[in-house]
């Protein structure tokens, strides 16, 4: 089992770099306020309560991407949420942020400039490497420890994740604590009844590394989404594959089908696939469609209240659930029966159960579910499926080895 320090070994009254992860949505130039702000805020207020001084090193979006902006909007959506000033650098490690951080007393909070500015940070390169670059080596000395708590870009290489604690204390922050226990439930708790998984989205090559990594620890598969109907294809129904305005079935048809089958195969009596779908009609209203002997002809928008009705009387009879990916185009609420319904369930029972993918932790917020009715939500997208499917985080792996 990995171990790693937390905030809990700090000692009072130290400066602190404090890597956090509030890349969010960008609406006309704006950053929009999300779930990740108010989670980091949690690991901010409990550092100020024990009179730490707090620098705060966090990206958004990627060079050449219209999300790519300064974190100055960021800087007041965390004050909001933390009721106190956090005050913004326009810079990351020059002199302006290196006098900013001289100036930083206990019981303060500063945000440096989008560490995705900084030369070094990109791309993923090795931890040792990363230690090198001026970013790290210049910021490095001016604090007494390093906290990583950013979970959701914990499989990532990058300077700010993976070079600090080369060279300096480091300890991780309450959400890279909490994402790391829930995930490694997953795959090392045992159970008092059956496990559940649903498991929905876009993306087969997702999917299929967790399907075959969990085989022994989950008992249910509920499959929704695009890759629920691309295991429908293996199976034989006149599904999955692409129509017109579509471009997500075929491809990965293409490049998944042996795997699709092979695991259709091997696993049918865990997998359990939709038995209705819903699309769009000519007159803009949502359409449900028995599976046998449906022949694909539009888009399929979400699974049938059959299908939702039978994943949520499973979740609701299991001692854990996970879920990855939503079931199906939630945005749109015509089409978000599926995914709701089964959160529902969940939310209504007592199981231990972890909400994550990007897209699924959305559908918490947008659909107004109360976040204390599931055991873990995470914010993480790529790190939570990559943990899923087995695979180490170098961002755990840099605080665990923390010399």
């Amino acid at each position: 089992m990995t171990t790693f320090q937390t905030i809990d070994d700090l000692e009072s009254g130290r400066r602190l770099l404090v890597r956090i992860d509030v890349n969010a949505a960008v609406e006309d130039g704006t950053v929009q306020d999300d779930r990740r702000f108010a989670r980091h805020a949690e690991t901010i207020r409990e550092l100020l309560a024990d009179d730490h001084a707090v620098a705060l090193l966090a990206h958004q979006g990627r060079p050449g991407r219209e999300t790519f902006v300064s974190l100055e909007g960021h800087a007041d959506i965390l004050a909001d949420h933390l009721d106190h000033p956090v005050a913004f650098v326009a810079d990351t490690c020059g002199d302006e942020a290196l006098a900013a951080i001289d100036d930083l007393e206990l019981g303060d909070v500063i945000l440096l400039e989008n560490v995705r500015m900084c030369d070094g940070e990109l791309p993923e390169e090795e931890p040792d490497v990363k230690a090198e670059t001026d970013l790290v080596r210049t910021l490095a000395r001016e604090f007494d420890a390093y906290i990583g708590d950013a979970y959701p870009a914990a499989h990532r290489s990058h300077a700010s994740i993976v070079g600090f604690p080369q060279v300096m204390d480091a300890y991780a922050g309450r959400v890279m604590e909490q994402e790391y226990t829930a995930i490694r439930a997953v795959r090392e708790r045992t159970f008092d009844g059956p496990v559940t998984m649903v498991l929905g989205g876009t993306k087969a090559e997702d999917t299929i590394p967790i399907l075959e990594r969990l085989d022994d620890t989950v008992d249910r598969f509920c499959l929704g989404g695009v890759v629920g109907e691309l295991f429908l294809r293996a199976g034989g129904h006149d599904v999955g594959y692409d129509v017109a305005g579509t471009a997500l079935f075929d491809h990965q048809w293409e490049d998944h089908r042996t795997d699709l089958e092979r695991i259709l195969e091997t696993s049918r009596d865990r997998l359990f696939l939709p038995t209705d779908l819903a699309y769009e009609d000519d007159a803009g209203k949502r359409t449900e469609v028995s599976l046998e002997g449906t022949s694909k002809e539009r888009p399929f928008l979400d699974v049938g209240s059959e299908t939702a009705d039978r994943y949520a009387d499973l979740a609701a009879d299991s001692a854990a659930v996970f879920v990855k990916g939503a079931l199906g185009v939630f945005e749109d609420d015509r089409f978000a029966d599926g995914t709701v319904t089964v959160l529902s369930a969940i939310a209504d029972t007592d199981c231990f159960s972890v909400i994550g993918g990007g897209d699924t932790a959305r559908v918490i917020e947008l659909y107004e579910f109360d976040e204390d009715d599931f055991s873990q939500v995470s914010i993480a997208g790529g790190a939570y499926v990559r943990a899923l499917a087995g695979e180490s985080l170098v961002g755990i792996g840099a605080l665990a080895d923390n010399p």
